[in-house]
């Protein structure tokens, strides 16, 4: 039975923008009763789906509503929630998920190096440590045989990080100058944050810093690269800033679907042949060839090297720029506009190409736009990895979403039960996190299988958004509620307070609190 839509949440978010909030940091925000009273909290028994995909920065918030010996900051022994999730968020997690993994990705880059007998270290810092870890190991949490990391500390004393956009880096620096001396490394990764994660914010001037202190950073890990002998691969995993601007003018906080660079540097100054339209696919099948290591048959990625006439090399290291998209386009690319000396020099001097980051490159659908999990995942896996987003929206298309046994049964006994059911998430339609669709294919199940109260709790991010999104989306879910007849937005935060992997537990309760005890700004 249709009802007409409330509109009262959206409202309130746009009440908000004008207090100078924006979505991604935006505070808590709860539907009340006339009485005061919050309405849709979470209580004991209830149902949860927490539909978010990717699922990095879902632990923490999964950690603190279903983990019973939580001890990071004080929760509801007695909430004994029915929670169930979309896709694995982590092993550990003792919960239900709707679409489990298919399976462990053997044979990775960083599994073969292993095998050979070959010693490897990982540095970056804590923003990035679980893309250089688990997703370019194939989703595997452990190190491998022989695998070490170096995690550098992400700076706790800024709210954001355009308030300093160097984040890390110098630690990131002198660990891996540190490695490169060391000769027992055969193999090593670096990751520079910085590009992706101030990239985010819409600082101009933050982005243009941070962007070259990857530049210079880069320039002092290649000179001791060179004098350690030791050849260097430069790529990325994904493209954000070289396309700032929408059509119409507005910033662009989002991932993009353009290329990214990818040069050698080898120490013997040999200029090889690099072949063109490759992708990130083809990074790992390089490297093994670089280290003079047989390719295996899973990986259907081919070397970027033409021909045979290179030396192999005893030790390769690996920099992974995060975020450094490649645009011919002036219009918009900060990159371009930000001093860049290094790899200005890279483009020019150096065996150069540029690699497909995005879309079917990386196993995502048409028009989907890159992230540091699909580009990480595919740099170590060399072959194409269908993305969960591919096959949840098959599942949708095909109508065996309906069927889920996960969803069907914390619906079911949320109904036998009189319990509520309470659908948590994102709402965007091109976050990696999570699409909307994803929501709206559950209101229906939740209607079809006869749930009468169904709470949404929605979470709401810039990135891949244009300004005050966040609103706009969330009147369109009340829309649906209405057009359904089933569920109401209860609650509504911006992903900083909810989705973080740093352990920054002070966000997680607010999000937490928000959640069971009704805590924040009352929406009457």
């Amino acid at each position: 039975m249709e009802m007409n839509p409330d509109y009262r949440m959206s409202q309130a978010i746009r009440e908000a923008y004008g207090r100078n909030e924006d979505d991604e940091t935006m505070l808590p925000l709860v539907r009340v009763a006339l009485s005061g009273t919050p309405i849709g909290r979470m209580k004991t028994g209830d149902g949860v789906i927490f539909y978010n995909i990717r699922g990095e920065r879902e632990v923490e918030l999964t950690r603190a509503l279903a983990d019973p010996n939580f001890r990071e900051f004080p929760v509801r022994k007695d909430l004994n929630l029915d929670f169930a999730t979309m896709v694995e968020y982590a092993p550990r997690l003792k919960v239900p998920c709707a679409f489990p993994p298919e399976g462990e990705i053997r044979d990775t880059l960083c599994e073969v190096i292993s095998q050979a007998g070959r010693r490897q270290i990982k540095i970056t810092e804590a923003e990035k440590a679980i893309h250089v870890g688990y997703f370019l190991n194939g989703k595997r949490t452990a190190p491998f045989p022989g695998e070490e990391r170096i995690i550098v500390p992400t700076r706790k004393d800024v709210t954001l990080f355009d308030e300093a956009p160097r984040m890390s880096i110098d630690g990131i620096v002198e660990a891996a100058v540190e490695a490169l001396k060391n000769p027992k490394y055969d193999f090593l990764v670096v990751n520079f944050p910085n590009v992706d994660v101030v990239g985010h914010i819409e600082n101009e001037k933050a982005v243009m810093e941070a962007v070259s202190a990857v530049d210079e950073a880069m320039g002092k890990v290649l000179e001791v690269a060179k004098k350690e002998r030791v050849t260097a691969v430069v790529t990325a995993d994904h493209g954000t800033v070289e396309k700032w601007l929408y059509p119409d003018g507005k910033i662009d906080t989002g991932h993009t679907t353009s290329p990214v660079p990818f040069a050698i540097i080898h120490p013997s100054g040999l200029k090889l042949d690099l072949r063109e339209g490759g992708s990130l696919i083809d990074v790992a099948p390089t490297i093994l060839h670089l280290l003079g290591l047989d390719v295996p048959s899973a990986m259907r990625g081919r070397t970027l090297v033409v021909g045979d006439a290179y030396q192999t090399s005893k030790r390769v290291i690996l920099l992974i720029l995060d975020g450094w998209g490649e645009s011919s386009s002036r219009v918009g690319n900060l990159i371009s506009r930000a001093s860049t000396p290094i790899m200005d020099r890279l483009r020019g001097e150096y065996p150069f190409t540029l690699l497909r980051a995005a879309e079917g490159a990386v196993g995502l659908p048409e028009g989907t736009v890159g992230n540091s999990e699909a580009g990480h995942l595919h740099i170590g896996a060399g072959r194409v990895i269908p993305a969960d987003r591919v096959r949840i929206e098959q599942a949708i298309g095909d109508g065996s979403f309906f069927q889920n046994s996960v969803f069907r049964d914390v619906m079911q006994r949320a109904r036998e039960r009189k319990k509520a059911l309470h659908l948590m998430g994102i709402v965007s339609f091109f976050s990696s996190h999570g699409s909307v669709l994803h929501l709206y294919a559950l209101l229906e199940m939740a209607k079809l299988a006869g749930v009468r109260e169904v709470y949404i709790h929605a979470m709401l991010g810039r990135r891949g958004e244009k300004p005050e999104s966040g609103a706009r989306y969330v009147r369109e879910i009340e829309e649906k509620c209405g057009h359904l007849g089933v569920g109401q937005v209860v609650s509504v935060i911006g992903r900083y307070w909810s989705l973080d992997r740093e352990e920054n537990w002070d966000r997680i309760e607010k999000t937490y609190r928000m959640l069971v005890f009704g805590e924040g700004r009352p929406v009457f």
